[in-house]
Order: C-alpha cells, then sequence, then structure tokens
C-alpha cells in the first residue's frame, strides 16, 4: 500500500483542526443521550426524532474521521523558520494586480484557505501560479471572471 500524501498547513491549521475536532468530541455524548431519549419515545420505525439523532451521530462521526485522517497526515510548517527567494508554501506574497493594486496573499493548505482574509490554498489557480516564482515575476492566472495579471513585488515569510 503506498503512502498516504502528507497535508501540508501552517500551525494554525493544524490548531483549527485540533479545535474542531475536540468540539466534535464534545458533541457525542449529547447526540447519544438524544438517541436515547428518542428511543424512549417508543416505535422508531415512525420517530422522526431517533432518525434525526442517528444521522447527526453518522455526520459527527465521518468528520471526525476526516479529521483524524488529515491531522494524521499533516505536514505542519512555521513560515518564520523559511526563507529565499521563491514563493513556497507558507510564504506571504505582495502582488500588484493589472491597475498597480497592491494585494497581499499568504499560500495556505486547503483547510485554512480564506481569499477574503489573505490566505489562498497552494492549489488555488493563484496558488499555482505563485509557487516557484520570485519578484519581479509576472503571472498570469486563469479565473472564471477571465484572465488576471500581477506583478510579484514582495516575497516574506511571517
Amino acid at each position: 500500500m503506498a503512502a498516504q500524501e502528507k497535508i501540508p498547513m501552517l500551525i494554525e491549521g493544524q490548531q483549527m483542526l485540533m479545535d474542531e475536532l475536540a468540539r466534535l468530541h464534545a458533541e457525542r455524548p449529547k447526540i447519544i443521550d438524544a438517541i436515547e431519549e428518542a428511543r424512549a419515545h417508543g416505535d422508531l420505525s415512525e420517530n422522526a426524532e431517533y432518525h434525526a439523532a442517528k444521522e447527526r451521530q453518522g455526520q459527527v462521526e465521518a468528520m471526525i474521521g476526516d479529521i483524524e485522517g488529515k491531522l494524521s497526515r499533516a505536514l505542519v510548517i512555521d513560515p518564520k523558520t523559511l526563507s529565499g527567494d521563491k514563493v513556497i508554501f507558507g510564504a506571504t506574497v505582495h502582488l500588484l494586480d493589472e491597475d498597480d493594486k497592491p494585494v497581499k496573499y499568504q499560500i495556505v493548505g486547503q483547510t485554512e484557505a480564506n481569499a477574503k482574509g489573505g490566505r489562498i490554498s497552494y492549489n488555488s489557480p493563484l496558488g499555482r501560479a505563485l509557487i516557484g516564482r520570485k519578484v519581479d515575476d509576472e503571472i498570469e492566472v486563469s479565473v472564471p471572471s477571465g484572465d488576471r495579471y500581477y506583478l510579484i513585488s514582495k516575497i516574506e515569510f511571517i
């Protein structure tokens, strides 16, 4: 069996997953109580509360399994320990768009991505276009709204 692919993430991404995992583990007893309470109402074939609680239990268990899988394959990266002149995972990249408007993004993992918050996935179109590039490189990115052009003005590891 081939080794499972590591999932790169920042320390913050790992913590976010661990927090969500703790929340889901805390929800388990509440779901069990809801199942027991619904079961006490009698006939399970037409017991909507029972079926809803069982469905929620399945959802929570699936989410727990997914998060545990991600955490077990996590490759946690601290950008402060990185350096170099190329854009890599964890780098914060300062760009100028077509209108010379400055924008800044940090290259992160998929679970941490939030474009409005300035964090883009390394797998996103812009993330893929930036990886391996240097300051003063011009990049073209095809997005649903059309092609976008950027100039890399600065690369930081913060």
